[in-house]
């Protein structure tokens, strides 16, 4: 099954991107960004390069470029994850930086109650989660994070000065508990929801229909290949705690000539996680759906479940995936033990 990660990288590549733009993340401070500007940092497209495109202050980079340093010391940029979080693996893309890419890099992370000022969190208490070490110039370098606990923020330091293009920091949502009550997107990112698996995603990841807001565009949302056999394609998801759902939204909106001709959504409760062995249960029977339209749909079957499985029929595109319903009460209280492990 294809999932995520990019081919050859990491396992880790797989898990969501805490510090993207799509998630609601955001880069709140730099020491310096006289060249190119920290927010390109966390974008969620591939960094583009112009070799003709020059500006005022020299060459414009699609990324994050400090000024050559003549003091000591070295640069940094502070990243707001866009959801609390356990991060697995770091990358530091330095895509197009040639010749000025910094050869050394650290992270560090700290986990802040509410909405920190900058002068708050240079006050705040920082954790290494990669030490400093090597870094290489237009490539993506990995980095494995072996630290359990959760954060709110990250800090790259970069070494002593230079260009990189995107940062990454992959890991697993750690839902505030106080917002799983009453009804919600069960399978939302933000919300603890993961894309487990997918039969195809040759134009774009299943994981971005579970991003926050409507797309803007249909770059923003998954499309598979156009079949050409028998069968259909699908996207797993694991849900962000484990619940029932009462109402769905399946939304092809900017998918005009590539929506598919129906959907179908079923629910399993996978509680050891082996999702070759589950029972699915039918949740939204086969229906067409239309192009570029927003569709609601009430759930046939009130079940708890862990995953729900979305079909589409035969093929095609589609821009969110919402799952609305209530969180088991006994997965809320482990929401809140989790949640308590931190402090």
């Amino acid at each position: 099954m294809n999932h995520a990660a990019d081919a050859g990288a990491p396992d880790f590549t797989a898990l969501t991107d805490l510090a993207s733009r799509s998630l609601g993340a955001g880069v709140i401070a730099a020491n310096d960004e006289l060249f190119a500007q920290r927010e390109n940092l966390i974008n969620p497209w591939p960094a583009a390069f112009d070799p003709g495109d020059f500006g005022h202050k020299g060459k414009v980079y699609d990324g994050w470029e400090t000024r050559r340093r003549r003091e000591p010391g070295n640069d940094w940029a502070i990243v707001r994850l866009g959801a609390p979080g356990v991060v697995r693996g770091v990358v530091v893309d330095t895509a197009w930086f040639r010749g000025n890419y910094p050869p050394f890099i650290s992270v560090e992370a700290t986990a802040a109650d509410g909405y920190p000022s900058v002068a708050d969190l240079a006050e705040a208490e920082w954790t290494t989660l990669v030490a400093r070490t090597d870094c290489a110039g237009d490539t993506k370098n990995y980095y494995a994070v072996e630290d359990g606990r959760w954060w709110t923020h990250v800090r790259l330091s970069i070494y002593p000065d230079g260009g990189v293009a995107r940062l990454r920091v992959h890991g697993e949502v750690v839902e505030d508990p106080r917002f799983l009550t009453g009804t919600i997107d069960l399978v939302a990112a933000e919300n603890g929801g993961r894309l487990a698996a997918t039969s195809d995603a040759f134009y774009s990841s299943p994981a971005q229909i579970i991003m926050p807001g409507r797309a803007r565009n249909m770059g923003e949302g998954w499309e598979n290949a156009r079949r050409r056999g028998g069968g259909n394609d699908f996207a797993v998801f694991a849900l962000g705690r484990r619940g029932t759902a009462r109402h769905l939204e399946i939304d092809t909106g900017y998918y005009v000539g590539n929506a598919p001709g129906w959907v179908r959504v079923s629910a399993a409760d996978v509680l050891d996680g082996d999702l070759e062995g589950a029972t699915w249960t039918e949740i939204l029977p086969r229906v067409a759906v239309q192009p570029d339209t927003r569709h609601r749909f009430l759930t046939a079957v009130a079940a708890e479940a862990t995953h729900v499985r979305l079909d589409v029929y035969p093929d095609g595109g589609l821009s969110r995936f919402r799952v609305w319903g209530e969180v088991a009460a006994e997965a809320l209280e482990e929401a809140r033990q989790r949640w308590a492990e931190r402090r």
